[in-house]
């Protein structure tokens, strides 16, 4: 409390004991006791203050001597029309047969003129009553039961810690600083209306629901405005939305509001979040009119949302398009007539009619003003605090009627004393119904459940203000029905139709994500693009996932689509070549036999074994066609029949080759004197061998397709975009003994090739066998780093490429020099010239 405060209470109202020389001791009051503006005698006392009045002129102190009555100037309608309901309210209990049957409701109604020094002299006066002595002692009961008040939380704070010693119950219907909940701190407080806790949090929820994610933030420099903006800072981060700017000022701080004003004009925020008291914001809208600084998106909390002292010519063009949390509209059944008639008939007590003589009372001297309000009723219609006003009378009602112990048949006990302390606890068990239908019970903290209108400043047919409900927000009900919008009633500022966008950043679309820029809030980012492989599906996303193994992202980044499988196919341009090629072997291949098949009998044929001719002839058409197995889809089947086809069909043929090399050496070997070695390789030991050696390889691919057989496997490693479908070897020795054993056989075959090299040419195959086997060999060793080092499907490519080139080598090398013979030197196919006799 600040020393002119306690300084004004200690001189002006503070109760002491005067005790004379001479004269018996009475308690009195030192200073001018305050008079209420509006009062009544009754059986129990129910105390009012509320800001009738809302500047003041407080006096000089010079601390010499004694301070003149502060000035109060400025009608507040809305005040007034507080101090009005409670009033009526108390007047329809008195006329009650039901409740507080014999027992009259008194009032006494300070005004404490919108600043707390006034608070103090209000609530001091309301303890200690209006009389100038009070007898001998100065301890007794005090000289309310209950007050009613104050409308703003500071204010309200002031009389509650002026109360709570004395347990002297305080109901607020305005006040909702959450700072109030604390039980220990004000442990007779309650109120009519629910905390900021809940309007704090719903604004953010507004605010978020729009997406506005950069707002500015001002707010009234007090208890009411520093802890309503606290939570909703707090609430805004947790819905993820960016401040720009907090700011406040006090109502007595011009200095602040005008830096406050040059911060909203220089912001780039165009939503803007106001948790200010009336009279502050009406002090900001004066600024703001002034400085044409409109466009803005106001969001407003109770306090001001739906105030009329706020309409006025110029500022719909600042305010048009707000939204915010208002209290539910009052609805209750005689209220608008008394506003308007019966309270200056009957309740008034200072009326035109003695004008003359209002100049002799004091508060009718201070209060002339007032009566200007008395033929204005253009805002009763939109009174909306009045039923909390309503509801805290009627509280304290049903509490002196259950501590009375009232009924309808014997009325109510008037012997009972009633003291502050069971007021506070019987207001703790309250719970009943006003007869708009409205229950009225206090939680825990003594706070109302959390009900509010969201209300729309729009602009009628007829050029007046409306504050239009579009939507609503109850705490008592289930999560997701707390809070309903009728966005397509809403009108924004400027009179548009489509939502104002208040963002620091765009959005990002899907594909990108967001990348906080340096040293800026969280609502500040840069829209990165997502990497390779990786997506993000929705808007402003913090980071993009990667996709699964099998999938890619595609060009937009927005979406995983299964990888491109490929593999050597048919179709694909290398695939139709290697086809031709294989094709056009397998072609040759065939008219070479077609060719020994219609000259089997001519010497030539003959004479080169044609048994092992034509086993030749058929293992390379055999290995021409066993390199299609290499092209297409791979499959379970192909992999296992493209490696097996491939070992057997060349073994088979360098069986074949190697079987005419010893055929050929042999021949020789025989025709020395006393040679029997042919009987020992003849026909059947050729096919014998032949048998022997494919078997081997037999064996070995049984093996191997038994173990661990070839097998298609995805190969996602090398390309991250698409999929490699290959045949995994499964066991890379099996693979490596099948071609380590044609590499054996072929090696074998050259060496007695080689040997064989130097016999006669006529007869002599063995020179065609060492160049075709030289070519194999070569083939197959150059395959190898190849095969290894190629990527994706250019390693099956060179497999085939390896088999057509051995392939192609055996049958040009071998079967091409005797089919030039046999078709054009036919002269040659002689035995003579075989013989070498010619």
């Amino acid at each position: 409390m600040s020393p002119v405060i306690t300084g004004l209470a200690l001189v002006v109202l503070l109760v002491v004991f005067v005790a004379a020389e001479e004269e018996a001791p009475i308690c009195q009051i030192l200073g001018s006791p305050e008079s209420p503006l509006l009062s009544k005698e009754g059986d129990v006392m129910i105390g009012g203050a509320f800001s009738i009045h809302s500047k003041i002129t407080q006096p000089p102190l010079s601390f010499t001597e004694k301070p003149t009555r502060l000035t109060c100037s400025s009608v507040n309608l809305r005040e007034f029309r507080f101090a009005q309901t409670m009033i009526f309210a108390i007047e329809e209990i008195n006329k009650s047969d039901f409740l507080l049957p014999n027992v009259s409701i008194g009032y006494r109604i300070y005004d404490n003129c919108g600043s707390t020094l006034s608070s103090m002299r209000a609530v001091m006066a309301l303890i200690n009553g209006d009389e100038w002595t009070v007898g001998k002692s100065c301890s007794g009961q005090s000289a309310v039961h209950a007050i009613i008040g104050e409308s703003e939380s500071s204010s309200t704070i002031v009389l509650s810690r002026t109360t709570g010693p004395f347990q002297i119950p305080v109901i607020s219907h305005s006040a909702t600083c959450e700072c109030l909940s604390s039980r220990k701190e004000y442990p007779s407080f309650f109120r009519t209306i629910a905390s900021d806790l809940y309007q704090s949090q719903a604004l953010a929820q507004l605010v978020k629901h729009f997406g506005w994610t950069w707002v500015g933030a001002v707010n009234s420099d007090s208890d009411y405005g520093n802890n309503g903006m606290a939570i909703f800072l707090a609430a805004a981060q947790e819905e993820g939305v960016c401040v720009e700017y907090t700011e406040k000022f006090h109502r007595a701080e011009p200095e602040k509001l005008m830096k406050v004003v040059e911060v909203i004009r220089k912001s780039t925020a165009r939503v803007i979040v106001g948790f200010l008291a009336h009279v502050e914001m009406n002090n900001l809208l004066e600024q703001l009119s002034l400085h044409n600084i409109t466009g803005r998106q106001f969001i407003g909390v109770e306090a001001w949302i739906t105030a009329d002292s706020l309409v006025t010519p110029t500022s719909f063009s600042v305010l048009g398009g707000s939204l915010g949390f208002a209290v539910q509209k009052a609805n209750i059944s005689g209220l608008n007539d008394f506003l308007i008639k019966d309270f200056w008939e009957r309740d008034f007590k200072c009326n035109e009619a003695n004008r003359d003589s209002m100049t002799e009372t004091a508060p009718c001297k201070e209060n002339q003003n007032v009566i200007e309000l008395k033929d204005y009723n253009d805002d009763v219609t939109e009174l909306r605090y009045s039923s909390n006003i309503y509801k805290a009378i009627y509280a304290v009602a049903y509490s002196l009627h259950s501590i009375l112990k009232c009924s309808y048949s014997q009325g109510c006990d008037k012997m009972v004393e009633v003291t502050p302390r069971q007021v506070v606890e019987a207001l703790k068990q309250v719970n009943f119904t006003i007869k708009n239908g409205d229950q009225v019970w206090f939680d825990s903290t003594g706070a109302a459940v959390a009900r509010y209108e969201v209300v729309n400043w729009q602009r009628g047919s007829a050029g007046l203000v409306n504050f239009k409900p579009v939507g609503y927000y109850d705490a008592s009900l289930p999560p997701g029905q707390k809070f309903v919008l009728k966005t397509e009633a809403i009108m924004w500022p400027g009179g548009n139709t489509e939502l104002p966008v208040s963002v620091c950043s765009e959005s990002c679309r899907p594909g990108t994500h967001k990348v906080l820029q340096k040293g800026k809030p969280v609502c500040c980012y840069d829209c990165i693009p997502c990497a390779e492989g990786e997506i993000s599906n929705i808007t402003d996303s913090n980071g993009c996932k990667k996709c699964p193994e099998e999938y890619w992202s595609n060009q937009n980044r927005d979406a995983c689509i299964l990888k491109n499988v490929e593999f050597l196919s048919f179709t694909e341009v290398m695939g139709k070549i290697l086809v031709f090629f294989t094709l056009f072997g397998l072609l040759l291949t065939l008219i070479v036999a077609t060719l020994f098949l219609i000259n089997k009998d001519t010497p030539l044929v003959k004479a080169n074994n044609s048994e092992l001719s034509f086993l030749l002839l058929f293992s390379l058409t055999l290995c021409f066609l066993c390199s299609l197995t290499f092209i297409g889809r791979p499959s379970k089947w192909s992999c296992m029949l493209r490696h097996t086809a491939f070992g057997i069909t060349f073994v088979l043929c360098i069986s074949c080759i190697l079987g005419k090399t010893i055929v050929v050496l042999m021949a020789f070997r025989a025709t020395l004197p006393g040679s029997n070695v042919m009987k020992w390789f003849g026909p059947a030991q050729q096919r014998l061998s032949v048998l022997a050696f494919t078997f081997i390889q037999v064996l070995i691919c049984i093996l191997w397709l038994t173990i661990n057989p070839p097998f298609p496997f995805k190969n996602m490693s090398h390309y991250k975009e698409k999929i490699i479908l290959e045949c995994a070897l499964g066991s890379a020795i099996g693979f490596w003994a099948v071609l380590g054993y044609i590499g054996l056989l072929a090696m074998l075959c050259f060496v007695l090739a080689f040997l064989a090299r130097k016999l006669p040419d006529n007869f002599n195959e063995a020179k065609f066998i060492t160049f075709s086997m030289l070519i194999f060999c070569a083939v197959w060793i150059t395959f190898i780093p190849a095969y290894v080092s190629s990527p994706w499907k250019f390693t099956v490519a060179v497999e085939i490429f390896a088999i057509l080139a051995s392939s192609y080598g055996i049958l040009f090398c071998i079967f091409a020099p005797k089919c030039f013979i046999i078709v054009h030197k036919p002269e040659l196919n002689t035995k003579k010239h075989l013989m070498g006799k010619t």
